[in-house]
């Protein structure tokens, strides 16, 4: 195990290189202020270094929220959240989605992956572990790994963290997510906190979504309670369960 000072104290940190995408990446982010001691707790807890995009972000950010509230990636929040922040939403941190224990503990490991995002349609970013397969996931150990609302399965992405977050960064959204945005989803996304999703009639998953996703009715749901509804889903439908999707 290695202690923090380790982990902190390298070469060619990653958050200098992961700020200057976020000053010219072709997305809006809202960058939220970090509580330094719990991004050192969790550091050290995950054992990366701060080389790491993802141990930047988590030593230096309280997480990014991308495209109007369409996408949360979670780093290490202070307990007053946004500090404010005029039409900035609050996230949980990472180590409250994944479970982190409260104290460093080095036999703990995350459930399946290491969930790093959600969407507001009930997507789940994350990374995998050294087991893929055995968790019942695709990809190899350390790829990022998408759950898909309108298929309920896993997708591998083929990359790891750093340049799944750098595509984010470019625009790699308004492909990704294009058959799943509809006229005026801004104002709608705009308006949720940042532990509230999206919950479609008739479901994403279905033909009549699928053939026209502008009529579907919408609300604001929980996003536990979203994650929860496509978990029963997949295990109804399939007789799949989809694993660990973020306590939130």
């Amino acid at each position: 195990m290695r202690d923090l000072t380790e982990l902190i104290d390298v070469e060619e940190p990653a958050w200098p290189l992961v700020s200057a995408e976020l000053a010219t990446g072709d997305v809006h982010v809202d960058l939220l202020p970090v509580d330094p001691e719990r991004g050192r707790r969790s550091l050290l807890q995950l054992q990366i270094t701060a080389r790491a995009r993802l141990g930047g972000v988590v030593l230096n950010c309280g997480g990014l929220v991308l495209d109007s509230g369409w996408l949360r990636v979670y780093g290490s929040p202070g307990a007053d959240g946004p500090g404010g922040q005029p039409g900035v939403v609050a996230l949980p941190s990472l180590a409250e989605v994944n479970g982190f224990p409260e104290h460093f503990d080095p036999a703990w490991r995350p459930r399946d992956a290491l969930v790093v995002a959600h969407d507001v349609l009930g997507g789940v970013f994350t990374v995998n572990g050294p087991d893929p397969q055995a968790a019942g996931r695709p990809g190899e150990p350390g790829e990022v790994v998408y759950f898909a609302p309108d298929s309920l399965r896993w997708d591998a992405l083929g990359v790891g963290y750093g340049p799944w977050l750098a595509w984010l960064l470019t625009g790699g959204m308004d492909q990704f997510y294009e058959t799943l945005r509809w006229p005026g989803w801004r104002a709608e996304t705009g308006a949720l906190s940042g532990t509230q999703g999206l919950s479609f009639v008739p479901f994403l998953w279905s033909a009549e979504a699928r053939r026209d996703l502008a009529a579907t009715s919408r609300r604001a749901v929980p996003l536990a309670e979203l994650l929860g509804v496509n978990r029963d889903f997949c295990q109804e439908l399939d007789s799949v369960d989809p694993g660990f999707l973020g306590d939130i």
